[in-house]
């Protein structure tokens, strides 16, 4: 038997389930068992059938179904031929909903698609739904939720036996989460070993591997390690004329973005984030698109540019409060209180930072919450406030160093031991300082494992 046919026969329904759907179909029709079995069966073979006594084979169904005037796929697993691609044109409506902003209706979408894939035991958009109901979560700030829907899919595409590039959406989602509720190592950890294993066994497709380089970028960022960060970037780079999907290299341009913002090649990041803009306008792509002006905020605040940062970040803050991306607005409010702190405008910035903090916990967005303190122990002690101050700094680290953020904990542990030497406890501001130097002793090589094995380019 060949491979197709041992399929089918895995696929199809137990004996008595496709006999009672043969009966029903039969009556429906006003046939007997011998319209239905002549001229290639008899009516005794029919009636056995219908009792679901005997496995039917490929060509008495077949027979079966062209007199039913079904589908032979419809007779032997009760689903329409055309039900997955009803399913999979919903599925791009679902997608489009999320796309322009609308989380909560696409999660609905989402909902209802899954329970149908579920019923018909359809795994590819069984997996679908669920990585869409992952991406809603995620928007919505749920990272708990996102994480638990993106290892369904996960699973539901290993038992279904796809290959790993097919599975690399759901790992790289559950990474996002991951890193979203400030478990950057472990983020980083998964990103790299599905990396290694792709390049290693010779599953060498350039959209996964393009995905996993671009989303491996902020996490490496955050923990220090930049020298991994702009090999992420080159190696993406260097994928993307294999890649075809223009949402995925809107995402890469938007990643690079930033390393180039961090080696201070302004120019370059710029046109980077201009490419991605454009590519997420031409998809109406909404909440990406918010992200690109969040970066283009960033990088021009790095520039001194502040009017137009803050012009940038308040309209990416507009766009992302629409869309009820929690998470996302949160990393952005604090990017613009710093803009507006800069700008002489402390209690502005220190109102929004408060509201910030309001929305977040160790848990879901640990590393957003310390920006925050960071953030308000700056104001408070140029409020001459040192009490303040220091309570926020302590607060930041926590967190820091629960998330492993090791590339913001350094400076943090500079701004609290120059705030304790200027309040007279040296040996406090000492042990300050020698905590800092022990996460600067070998950036890019302390916190992490090898680095993942290099894609064939």
């Amino acid at each position: 038997m060949g491979e197709h046919a041992a399929g089918e026969q895995e696929d199809r329904d137990r004996p008595e389930v496709i006999g009672r759907r043969v009966q029903r179909l039969r009556t429906a029709r006003g046939l007997t068992q011998r319209q239905l079995a002549e001229p290639a069966y008899t009516p005794a073979y029919i009636s056995t059938l219908e009792a679901g006594r005997v496995r039917a084979s490929d060509p008495a169904l077949r027979h079966i179904a062209e007199r039913l005037g079904v589908a032979f796929e419809e007779l032997a697993t009760g689903r329409s031929p055309h039900l997955a691609t009803g399913l999979r044109l919903r599925l791009t409506d679902a997608q489009r909903a999320l796309a322009t902003g609308e989380a909560p209706a696409a999660a609905e979408q989402y909902a209802e698609l899954l329970t149908e894939a579920e019923e018909h035991v359809l795994p590819a958009e069984q997996a679908a739904a669920l990585l869409g109901l992952g991406e809603c979560a995620m928007d919505m700030g749920d990272v708990t939720e996102a994480r638990e829907y993106f290892e369904r899919a996960e699973r539901c595409l290993a038992d279904a036996g796809a290959p790993l590039p097919a599975r690399v959406p759901a790992v790289r989602g559950r990474a996002v989460a991951h890193y979203l509720a400030g478990e950057i190592r472990y983020a980083c950890y998964l990103l790299e070993t599905t990396l290694d294993e792709l390049n290693r066994s010779g599953l060498h497709d350039p959209d996964a591997l393009l995905l996993l380089y671009a989303s491996a970028i902020g996490p490496y960022m955050d923990m220090g390690t930049h020298a991994r960060a702009a090999q992420a970037a080159e190696f993406a780079l260097a994928l993307a004329p294999q890649v075809e999907d223009p949402a995925l290299l809107a995402r890469m341009h938007r990643s690079v973005a930033r390393t180039l913002i961090a080696e201070g090649r302004i120019a370059e990041a710029d046109t980077s984030l201009a490419k991605a803009a454009e590519l997420y306008r031409q998809l109406q792509i909404r909440t990406e698109l918010a992200n690109c002006h969040w970066m283009r905020g960033y990088l021009y605040a790095q520039d001194g540019r502040l009017e137009r940062a803050e012009s940038e970040l308040r309209e990416a803050l507009a766009m992302l409060s629409e869309t009820s991306a929690a998470l996302y607005s949160s990393q952005v409010a604090v990017e613009l209180a710093d803009v507006l702190h800069r700008r002489q405008r402390s209690e502005e910035a220190s109102e929004l930072l408060h509201g910030v903090l309001g929305g977040l916990s160790p848990e879901r967005g640990a590393v957003h919450a310390a920006a925050a303190h960071r953030l308000l122990g700056i104001i408070a002690e140029d409020a001459r406030d040192t009490d303040t101050a220091e309570e926020h700094y302590v607060r930041a680290l926590s967190l820091l160093e629960r998330a492993g953020a090791v590339g913001d904990l350094a400076d943090l542990c500079r701004l609290l031991g120059d705030l304790l030497r200027r309040t007279n406890r040296v040996e406090a501001a000492l042990d300050a300082y020698r905590t800092g130097l022990g996460h600067r002793t070998a950036p890019g090589t302390t916190t992490l494992g090898p680095a993942p094995a290099q894609p064939p380019l």
